[in-house]
C-alpha cells in the first residue's frame, strides 16, 4: 500500500470516530469546525489519489 491509501484510511477512521456520539454529540472532542475539516481533508486526498497525484 502506498503512504497515500495509508493516511486516507487513517483519516476516515478518524471521521467515522467523529461520528460516534459517545460523549456528546456528533464530533465531539474535535473541535467546533471538526468535523468539516477532517471531511475537507478527506476529500482533498480523494481527489488528489484519483488524480494519480499522491
Amino acid at each position: 500500500m502506498s503512504l497515500g491509501t495509508i493516511i486516507l484510511i487513517i483519516l476516515i477512521i478518524a471521521l467515522l470516530g467523529g461520528f460516534s456520539g459517545i460523549g456528546g454529540g456528533p464530533f465531539y472532542g474535535t473541535g467546533y469546525y471538526g468535523g468539516g475539516g477532517i471531511g475537507l481533508v478527506i476529500i482533498i486526498l480523494v481527489i488528489l489519489l484519483l488524480m494519480g497525484r499522491i
